[in-house]
């Protein structure tokens, strides 16, 4: 950062990967203020750090000393309208403007950077390499997209560690600001086609950000990737293959067993294993996360008992199979999954632990555009529920495209019962029916009725 800049504005300062800049540069002892349209949890806790925010897209209420461009710069998340009345002044008053893309860049490429790409199990594999090096010496800085249940944060700050972990977004090319010394892509599906158009687009971008790894550094992929895509990495990167299955890759698992609510396995990596690691959220993608991140801290010399404490450890993320309830005749998990393939791991991983289960999918799509690309997609993912229960669109930083509505999916749901309802009747309708297992799923705003949802379980549950 320029040395003459003090003041630092966040437009949608309550986004998870926005707030996490927040808080680092309030730390680094800049001045930070900020807008969001809502006030989350995440804004409460950045007005607790002692970060002024408002609520209201209102010109009068940035702070003063915000709107000098001479020593203030502007950050922006792409949900934010361009039409915005606050950016529109900053724009006006020539002010330096930057996507929050392009700030984590300029933060992640002055250290080692520890990069986690791919369309799904970015959050939870930043997650658990997280806590791995937490339990190093070095230990590392971290700027998560969701929050660590070990540590009840999306931002870690260790400013004397070389590491710093950081999830490598595909949406508007973001991750394109990053050059990593170690990355890690877990998958290329097709997704945000209205920005890549086509698969080709999409799939070249994520080879391009492969090859902006340094040279010398390590490029780790699942076996969910291609063997032409390796073949197109530059020839200076060290690429590792990993799989939870095939023991022929560089990494992979061994001897995977559920008892007592736990999953235990062997890690297998070029320099041997690990024995009877104990990790306590399942489901084969769930693995499939544990082993990348574990991958990634061994190809960078982390010791096998730190790998060993980091998995053993790991509470979570809030919203990534996310428990609220868990009780003997009452089970709800919430979930992230936006995208078809992440609701049909999510819901074939909670078949796995309660077989015999009826469960119930509350889904909120995101995005007219992704549900108008994939509403088969998302009808074939949820019928693996008994029941499904569809919400309206989440539009974020869309428009309403004309005939895209939540009907398209639940027109292609192959099962009988099936419905819409809207966020306010959901609690209500969920008073009278089947309760066995509750799932909600999106990365919309459907986070909030998980504390309504919650206590309307709980008091039927009491009553009966």
């Amino acid at each position: 950062m320029e040395n003459n800049i003090k003041n630092i504005y966040f437009l949608g300062i309550g986004g998870v990967g926005m707030s996490g800049l927040a808080q680092y540069f309030k730390l680094a002892g800049y001045n930070v203020a900020g807008y969001d349209r809502v006030k989350s949890e995440l804004c409460d806790m950045l007005e607790n750090f002692g970060i002024n925010i408002h609520y209201e897209e209102n010109i009068n209420l940035i702070p003063e000393i915000f709107k000098n461009p001479d020593d203030s710069i502007v950050v922006f998340t792409p949900a934010i309208p361009q039409e915005n009345m606050e950016f529109q002044f900053f724009k006006s008053q020539n002010f330096s403007i930057y996507k929050r893309a392009q700030i984590l860049g300029m933060i992640a490429n002055q250290k080692y950077a520890i990069a986690i790409a791919g369309s799904h199990g970015k959050t939870s594999v930043s997650g658990i390499c997280t806590n791995i090096l937490l339990h190093t010496t070095n230990k590392c800085s971290a700027f998560l997209g969701g929050i660590l249940k070990n540590i009840n944060s999306n931002f870690i700050n260790h400013p004397e560690s070389e590491f710093v972990v950081a999830e490598a977004d595909e949406y508007d090319r973001s991750f394109h600001q990053l050059f990593p010394a170690t990355a890690v892509i877990t998958y290329i599906e097709p997704d945000h086609l209205d920005i890549y158009h086509t698969y080709e687009n999409l799939y070249n971008a994520y080879l391009k950000f492969a090859n902006q790894i340094k040279t010398g550094g390590s490029l780790l992929l699942s076996n969910h990737v291609d063997v032409d895509f390796q073949k197109k990495v530059n020839s200076s990167i060290k690429v590792f293959r990993y799989s939870i299955f095939d023991e022929d890759y560089d990494f992979s698992l061994k001897n995977i067993k559920y008892e007592n609510g736990y999953c235990y396995f062997d890690i297998q990596h070029p320099a041997g294993s690990i024995k009877n690691i104990k990790y306590q959220i399942g489901g084969n993608h769930n693995l499939e996360n544990a082993l990348a991140a574990a991958a990634l801290c061994l190809v960078n010399n982390i010791d096998e008992d730190s790998v060993r404490k980091g998995l053993e450890t790991y509470q979570g993320i809030k919203r990534r199979f996310d428990y609220i309830i868990n009780s003997k005749n009452l089970v709800y998990i919430d979930d992230y999954a936006h995208h078809p393939s992440e609701i049909e791991a999510f819901v074939k991983s909670v078949r796995l632990l309660y077989p015999k289960k009826h469960i119930t999918g509350i889904f909120q799509p995101h995005l007219y555009s992704r549900t108008r690309d994939f509403y088969k997609e998302f009808a074939r993912s949820l019928e693996l529920c008994d029941r499904v229960i569809l919400l309206p669109i989440y539009p974020a930083r869309e428009l309403a495209i004309p005939g895209v509505e939540s009907d398209l999916i639940l027109e292609n749901l192959n099962i009988q019962d099936k419905m819409l309802c809207s966020k306010q009747e959901l609690p209500e309708i969920l008073k009278n029916s089947d309760k066995e297992i509750i799932l909600t799923m999106g990365a919309g705003d459907i986070d909030m009725l998980v504390q309504p949802i919650k206590t309307t379980l709980l008091n039927e549950e009491a009553n009966i």
